[in-house]
């Protein structure tokens, strides 16, 4: 797994440069927003720590441009801790959210939840790259989902929430599991979050979309 560490502080690019070595993760570098987009253009990367107050482009800039050719995790990891910096992250698209100081344990924990949830893994157990079901399929590698072999363009939510249905037909999701596990353990959203979600990957899905139905007063399923 590749990991992007974009910092303007040279010794914490090199404090997270080897320990995430350490842990067998491969690791790439820039010391600002826009070094980090051409890197992203350039390089295959699975993950991105990005910190927020950098010159040239900062860290929430950088995110909004990033998302406009990438669904890649990002982990904004800066000193600013209150709440308006940390929603707005969130609003943009990151995928969680660490505050100077650190544990390193824990924001290794944080990294592989974004990338269990991004790589479409159960459990950690190993799972088909593409799964077929009537004129629905879904490439979980590639990120692409036909419908009658039309390719619906879902965002990177609505693309988690339905490989985490689909992968585990027949079983209902709480909308808390379904927080858990897709928008992470320290979610601003809510129930309304995933209701929302759900009624726009149906619609997208047109015919396929009667296949995520609701369990009344539980939650959602694939079936």
């Amino acid at each position: 797994m590749n990991i992007l560490v974009v910092d303007d502080e040279k010794d914490m690019v090199l404090l997270l440069n080897s320990y995430l070595k350490a842990h067998d993760y491969s690791v790439l570098s820039a010391g600002n927003g826009r070094e980090a987009v051409d890197v992203l253009k350039k390089e295959s990367v699975d993950l991105v720590l990005l910190d927020i107050m950098m010159p040239v482009m900062n860290g929430l800039e950088a995110a909004k441009e990033i998302r406009t050719f990438s669904e890649v995790p990002i982990i904004f990891l800066t000193a600013k801790g209150n709440e308006d910096d940390r929603v707005t992250g969130l609003k943009i698209g990151a995928d969680d959210y660490v505050v100077k100081p650190f544990s390193p344990k824990e924001l290794l924990a944080r990294i592989e939840a974004a990338l269990r949830r991004s790589k479409g893994y159960n459990g950690g157990s190993a799972i088909s790259q593409l799964i077929s079901h009537e004129e629905l399929s879904i490439d979980l590698k590639g990120h692409v989902v036909k419908v009658d072999g039309t390719t619906v363009n879902l965002t990177r939510k609505e693309f988690l929430l339905l490989s985490l249905l689909i992968q585990n037909q027949g079983q209902v999701f709480s909308r808390e599991q379904l927080l858990d596990k897709i928008w992470g353990f320290e979610s601003e959203g809510t129930a309304r979050t995933v209701d929302t979600h759900i009624k726009t990957l149906r619609l997208k899905l047109k015919s396929a979309g009667s296949y995520v139905q609701t369990v009344w007063g539980v939650g959602y399923k694939f079936n």
